[in-house]
């Protein structure tokens, strides 16, 4: 890094500033769009260099961006080749610059940064609770949060005769009581859920925010699973510990709950909301989920493709020298997986891969990654979604957007892309 990087560097973290702040939009480009879309620029890279090289003007750091659904594929599926090890972050002194100087110093835990054999064995834990027959004790509970959020978007309404915000009172608080709920988590914590995850995925909201905020929600979920050890609940982390005690430990068990709050909250929430903004856009996509049972399904399926809230894959680090579609890889070498651009590359499905079309047939998106690191919680995220979106509809046929699209404010540079509020009228 030169002399005046580094100085820049030191002066925008003295004032609470990321560096990831002083990367150019070049760099940034994967995490930004356009309203919904990705970037023209991104979108472009498809076709002409499905992997490419991110221009990091940082020495030392080299990073490939892959924007090609079967190269995407190809690098998501090869645990061998590639390692999502957190360690590759926290031993190199050129990436800890890039991104933030000694805030990589912590591990997250969890799934999402860990290789085999301790990936295979936490998997195994994991998965098995998130069964369909054991997600299915849930819904009851589920319609309970939904409809009892759909009263208090009416009842604020009613108090105020203003729009109300989607966002604050539908989007984020389905997902975090149904985190509580998974967990055993009370349901007085919803706040502190909220606040720890969004942090995590805010990369501008302070000195290294996207890692610096691990220490705070692993300290906080380090107290719950003290509580959880100690008199073992009807959620996750007590059937966890009544099923495999000290074999598993407190630090682990941490770093699973913070996992699932990082990868169940904020993109759920960011999937109603925006999904939110598809349905107000789209009476006849409203009438349809609202009328046939049978449509939610397909709707839910194409949204999570359309719109590909989780921007980009966790990083993976070559292990070896290798290539990908014929682009050579250095060993060491960091490799981003743009999500958003697969699936819309038209290799992955005929038709318009650029419009929403709740009619299509169910595609095989990476929404959720995909190979041994494929989101654990998939299926819960598409129980919430199929089971929220019907019942806005029929609760409030006459929901419109309070705001032109083009005035809505969406997340910036942000791994998780989001709107910032949804105002609405009930009608």
């Amino acid at each position: 890094m030169g002399a005046v990087a580094k100085r820049a560097l030191a002066f925008q973290q003295k004032r609470g500033r990321s560096a990831l702040s002083l990367l150019p939009a070049s760099v940034t480009m994967p995490l930004r769009r356009d309203g919904l879309d990705p970037l023209p620029e991104l979108r472009k890279l498809i076709t002409e260099a499905p992997v490419s090289k991110l221009p990091v003007p940082f020495g030392g750091v080299t990073i490939h961006l892959v924007t090609g659904y079967e190269a995407a594929k190809t690098v998501l599926a090869d645990a061998t080749t590639f390692s999502n090890d957190f360690t590759n972050i926290s031993a190199d002194p050129a990436l800890l610059a890039a991104i933030g100087g000694d805030v990589g110093e912590k591990d997250p835990g969890g799934l999402g940064m860990a290789d085999a054999p301790d990936h295979t064995r936490l998997r195994k834990i994991l998965t098995p609770e998130f069964t369909m027959r054991r997600l299915n004790r849930l819904i009851p509970r589920l319609e309970e949060i939904v409809d009892a959020q759909l009263d208090a978007m009416e009842a604020e309404a009613k108090r105020t005769g203003k729009p109300v915000d989607l966002c604050e009172l539908f989007s984020l608080p389905i997902p975090s009581l149904a985190i509580c709920e998974l967990l055993g988590v009370p349901y007085a914590d919803r706040e502190a859920f909220q606040s720890l995850s969004v942090a995590r995925f805010d990369l501008f909201a302070g000195a290294g925010a996207s890692l610096g905020a691990i220490s705070d929600s692993l300290d906080y979920l380090m107290g719950v699973v003290a509580r959880e050890r100690k008199n073992p609940g009807d959620g996750l982390l007590g059937m966890i510990i009544r099923e495999h005690g000290d074999s598993i430990s407190d630090e682990e068990l941490a770093g699973l709950a913070d996992g699932i709050l990082v990868g169940g909250f904020e993109t759920t929430a960011s999937m109603i909301a925006l999904g939110g903004l598809v349905l107000l856009q789209d009476k006849d996509t409203r009438d349809l989920i609202r009328d046939d049972d049978a449509a939610i399904g397909p709707f839910v399926e194409e949204l999570l493709r359309y719109l590909a809230v989780v921007q980009v894959a966790f990083p993976r680090f070559a292990r070896e020298d290798t290539e990908v579609a014929g682009v050579p890889i250095s060993k060491g070498d960091m490799v981003m997986v743009s999500l958003s651009a697969a699936d819309r590359d038209q290799a992955m499905a005929d038709g318009d891969l650029d419009s929403f079309d709740p009619r299509r047939e169910p595609t095989k998106h990476l929404a959720f990654g995909y190979g041994v690191h494929r989101c654990v919680g998939a299926e819960l995220g598409k129980m919430e979604l199929r089971i929220a979106y019907p019942r806005l509809v029929r609760r409030f046929p006459n929901l419109t957007l309070a705001k032109r699209p083009d005035q809505l404010s969406y997340r910036q540079t942000s791994i998780v892309y989001g709107v910032e509020e949804l105002p609405v009228l009930l009608g």
